[in-house]
């Protein structure tokens, strides 16, 4: 996690259950090279102890407005100064009216209030409590005042019932702090993004796709857009929601996708191709449902375009990146991608471990040869990737 090195964050933990995961968070932190401090409300030590946040952040715990260890008796002033962000995770029902409100009765909401740093609040609330009326215009202004959300998730509650309201688990919060928190490098840049499977008609029913997910895609567009970057995500049809402050051009064939990204073209800085487009599409798809038979079945398939190729041969080409999908020969197939289709850059990964995981390890082949990023979650891959892109197109517009 390089981009949360040297990185001061103040963690605030307010009263719930999901309290026991702000304590793996912490470490998380740490372990990424973070200097974390830990606040936290009254509630929040009936479910975990301040010595338990002690022990992981190697810091004392501060909780108390009046005894949190300033000098100058402004704790709230002096411990929201030289951080680069204040996390609330989780953040309950009652905190996150709090804030909307700008009450400031106890040491967490006081620094809140008087921060100088970026705001990221994790909800974490019963289901009926996150749908409620007064929940959903708090959450809306928060947003307006330009405090980050981070989730919530849905799934299985504490109190037994199913739904949102959820927070997301520490790794998930890690890797969203880390790319908020990453350079803006993109700043005032244009980016294109494509992503997941393509679907090529057979007939109504059927179809020729793959086991794409979109994941990957959609974290580079999240990576580019938290580096500043103006980021538009045309995507195949994926189970994903996309990325905050990211313009989704949703598509569903190879033809779609080609028409989309010309008409996104203008302006654009960075185009990156992880889409994984169907090769072919069939050649007569039938408008009648094919009725099944004992008889085999023969299609006859046509090429279909080539976006990344044709995006990159243009006179007025943005800065072109591509990915490659290998199950061997990874870093000789790939070469040959980048030098037949003449990319800047080329992201290559071994197809057994890419389609559908939530985690990756890449190789960026490009002028200067090859290198590798590790295996880490593909929100983390991408922070890299964008960062290894930034450098590239700098030097290219220098050159």
């Amino acid at each position: 996690m390089p981009h949360l090195q040297t990185k001061r964050i103040l963690l605030g933990v307010t009263g719930g259950v999901a309290a026991y995961k702000a304590a793996e968070l912490t470490r998380l932190l740490v372990k990424a090279g973070a200097d974390v401090r830990v606040v936290m409300t009254e509630a929040a030590t009936h479910f975990v102890t301040p010595l338990t946040f002690q022990a992981l952040s190697g810091k004392p715990v501060l909780t108390q407005l009046w005894d949190a260890g300033a000098d100058n008796g402004m704790a709230h002033i002096d411990f929201s100064r030289d951080v680069d962000a204040l996390l609330i995770a989780p953040a309950s029902a009652d905190f996150i009216a709090k804030l909307v409100h700008g009450v400031a009765d106890d040491l967490l909401s006081t620094l809140c209030l008087a921060r100088a740093c970026q705001l990221f609040v994790a909800p974490a609330m019963n289901r009926q409590m996150w749908d409620n009326p007064a929940t959903r215009r708090n959450i809306a202004q928060l947003r307006a005042d330009g405090v980050t959300l981070l989730g919530p998730a849905s799934g299985a509650q504490a109190c037994g019932e199913t739904g949102p309201g959820r927070m997301l688990e520490p790794d998930e919060l890690l890797s969203l702090l880390t790319a908020s928190l990453q350079p803006k490098s993109l700043a005032g840049k244009r980016v294109l993004v494509t992503a997941g499977p393509t679907i090529e008609a057979i007939d109504p029913v059927r179809a020729l796709t793959n086991m794409s997910s979109g994941k990957m895609g959609y974290a580079v567009a999240q990576a580019a857009q938290a580096a500043g970057a103006e980021v538009v995500l045309v995507s195949g049809p994926t189970c994903l929601t996309a990325p905050a402050n990211v313009q989704l051009v949703a598509v569903r064939s190879a033809a779609d996708m080609a028409a989309a990204v010309d008409a996104a073209l203008g302006g654009v800085d960075i185009f990156i191709s992880v889409a994984a487009v169907a090769d072919y599409r069939p050649a007569q798809p039938s408008e009648q449902k094919l009725k099944k038979s004992d008889a085999p079945l023969t299609l006859a398939l046509l090429p279909n375009p080539d976006i990344l190729a044709d995006v990159a041969s243009r006179a007025d080409a943005p800065f072109c990146v591509g990915f490659a999908a290998e199950s061997k020969n990874l870093l000789a197939y790939g070469e040959a991608k980048r030098q037949r289709k003449r990319l800047p850059l080329i992201v290559v990964n071994r197809v057994q471990d890419a389609l559908g995981s939530d985690d990756n390890e890449l190789w960026l082949l490009d002028d200067a040869g090859s290198h590798a990023l590790a295996r880490a979650d593909k929100l983390t891959l991408a922070c890299q990737l964008i960062d290894h892109i930034a450098n590239l197109y700098s030097l290219q517009k220098q050159g």
